[in-house]
């Protein structure tokens, strides 16, 4: 029998995938939502609270500081199939000092998941995500967690992601009852009852055939069942039908109740999000060129760089989100920025920080390639040359530290250890171009310092001595200038680019005024 054409095998793989991120303001409950997915995938056994005992910890938060704070800070790849899916799930950082890192996964991500805490409705670090997808056009999927503990009318939840956000929000299920009187969801569409009971490393979801409102008074009484009623007859009056079509455009989210901790509700918005989500799309480059899933060529971008995920490696990853065609274990890409033709020889397929070698891969999937030194963040790989997906806008930052190794002798590793955190994008790296010789961290929250500390010492053995500066803006100057005079500290960033500081608003705003042809840009040229 004749084998099947290459392009059929492209085009069901591309239509198997589905890559998504989940986004939410922290302690939303977002890395134990991650976990309870990757149980139905069969990824892990058992899955780690966040703040877990006996040892259990959460595999997507890899990092030594992400385990012992119990936060998330590095955007983590999670690659399992599930019915027939591969799932390529993007678990970004949840600390709003790290949104950078987030916004740049988000890139790479066909849908968003939501995830509200159903006692506090959308907080701010959501409303920023979300305000991202909504300008990258990705459909996002709401998840109203925890609704096993005191919670706000599902109503109210409703009205407040449609105010608030611009966007209808659709009910697939409906709650039975919040806090101690959660019993479980009933589906809005096929009315079919999803009873839970509580169990010592979880909870049991048991799918119960409804009749009608008797039959449900004969399981939850007859006030709940009459008050369950109600609100679906008003869901029913009052609210427009799910439109897949309108999720796609951003029109609408589908909104699931549950609790992720409880293991409530998960599957039920797994199985109804693989229906609802996209596969890959296409892709325009820089020239504004359309890019098919299905095109031969193969084509992808770096949207992450990590150091040292694995302590047996010791090693720079690239992350590369494959845009089309298919991948090949040794084959060759033209990098755009260099113009180079590489041969990728060493990909790697993600759990978190576990990594396996693979030999193919299709758009959608998020594969890693060790990294030398010669890929950086916004980089393009493809068959063809002239391909570019464009660069990635980096945060203007506004605190400052310079930062040197408490032991000098060890002035080698720091050096080697910032140059490679730098990398990644996750805080700047400025070099005095006179003066002190030690680098000037730059960010956008004290957290991030904190990380780099903690990390060049457990990573690079080296602890070191932070002094904070009394800088609070930087900008970057096309054309190096020297006269800035007592208004500025000119200072390079890590590509040799010249950066001015400023110490306030009120000083970039005088030497704007004072000084003729001053040309300063929030970003560096040609991001």
């Amino acid at each position: 029998m004749a084998s099947e054409p290459v392009d059929g095998v492209l085009a069901a793989e591309v239509a198997r995938r589905r890559t998504f991120a989940i986004i939410s303001h922290p302690d939303a409950g977002k890395t134990t939502l991650t976990e309870k997915l990757l149980l139905y995938g069969q990824a892990i056994q058992l899955a780690g609270s966040v703040k877990a005992r006996k040892g259990a910890r959460a595999r997507s938060d890899w990092m030594e500081i992400e385990q012992k704070r119990g936060i998330s800070i590095t955007s983590t790849v999670l690659k399992f199939p599930y019915r027939g899916f591969v799932i390529n799930l993007l678990d970004t950082p949840g600390h709003q000092d790290f949104s950078e890192d987030t916004y740049r996964t988000l890139t790479a991500a066909d849908a968003a998941v939501m995830l509200i805490d159903a006692a506090k409705g959308v907080e701010a670090q959501t409303r920023k995500l979300f305000d991202v997808c909504k300008q990258r056009g990705v459909p996002i999927f709401t998840f109203v967690n925890k609704m096993d503990r005191p919670a706000r009318d599902p109503f109210d939840l409703l009205d407040e992601i449609e105010n608030m956000l611009g966007v209808t929000a659709v009910p697939s299920n409906w709650p039975i009852g919040s806090g101690p009187e959660f019993r479980g969801v009933l589906e809005c569409q096929s009315r079919q009852m999803h009873l839970f009971e509580r169990t010592e490393h979880g909870a049991f979801a048991a799918p119960v055939e409804v009749a009608g409102q008797e039959q449900a008074a004969a399981l939850l009484g007859d006030e709940p069942a009459t008050q369950l009623y109600d609100e679906i007859d008003l869901i029913t009056g009052a609210l427009p039908k799910l439109d897949a079509a309108k999720v796609l455009v951003q029109e609408q989210t589908p909104v699931f109740f549950g609790s992720a901790a409880n293991n409530f509700g998960v599957e039920l918005f797994l199985q109804r999000f693989l229906e609802l989500a996209p596969p890959p799309g296409p892709q325009h480059t820089e020239d504004g060129v359309r890019i098919d899933p299905c095109d031969e060529q193969f084509s992808g971008f770096i949207f992450k760089i990590q150091a040292n995920m694995s302590r047996a490696h010791r090693d720079r990853v690239a992350f590369l989100r494959i845009c089309s065609g298919r991948f090949e274990r040794g084959m060759a890409a033209y990098h755009d920025r260099t113009g180079q033709k590489l041969r990728l020889n060493h990909p790697h397929s993600f759990f978190a920080s576990q990594r396996t070698v693979l030999d193919d891969a299709f758009p959608g999937d998020i594969i890693g390639l060790v990294n030398p030194g010669q890929f950086r963040v916004g980089d393009t790989l493809s068959s063809a040359r002239g391909i570019s997906f464009g660069s990635f806008p980096r945060f203007s930052p506004e605190l400052f530290h310079r930062i040197r190794p408490r032991n000098p002798s060890l002035r080698k590793s720091f050096l080697k250890g910032i140059g490679q955190l730098g990398e990644e994008g996750t805080i700047q790296i400025f070099y005095p171009i006179s003066g002190a010789r030690e680098p000037i961290l730059a960010g956008v929250g004290q957290l991030q310092f904190e990380v780099v500390q903690t990390r060049l010492e457990n990573e690079y053995d080296t602890p070191t001595v932070m002094e904070p500066l009394n800088f609070s803006v930087a900008r970057w100057m096309p054309r190096e200038r020297r006269d800035l005079g007592i208004h500025a500290t000119l200072v390079q960033d890590e590509a040799g680019r010249p950066v001015a500081l400023f110490r306030s608003q009120f000083t970039l705003d005088y030497a704007l005024k004072n000084l003729e042809d001053l040309e300063l840009l929030d970003a560096p040229p040609g991001f």
